[in-house]
């Protein structure tokens, strides 16, 4: 998925956070609305840059947001996409 894929799908869905997951539904990372607003305003942004090219596991946890923990340690309001 690029980028902007994932912002429109973000925007649609009204989230900060979008949770990725792999092909067994376990989520692999956690990437913010924020950052990927700020990687397309970049000058190293490219229009077929992909999700997986700006995963680095060092991303932010949404867990200090309200709402308890869910199924499969999914936090309540934030978009979880399989890939």
């Amino acid at each position: 998925m690029t980028v902007e894929v994932a912002l429109a799908v973000m925007a649609g869905a009204r989230v900060e956070y979008l949770t990725v997951c792999d092909g067994d539904d376990r989520s692999t990372a956690l990437i913010t609305l924020v950052r990927l607003a700020g990687l397309r305003d970049s000058s190293t942004y490219t229009d077929r840059m992909r999700l997986r090219d700006v995963l680095d596991g060092s991303l932010p946890s949404p867990g200090g947001r309200s709402g308890a923990v869910g199924e499969g340690g999914r936090v309540p309001g934030v978009l979880t996409l399989s890939c």
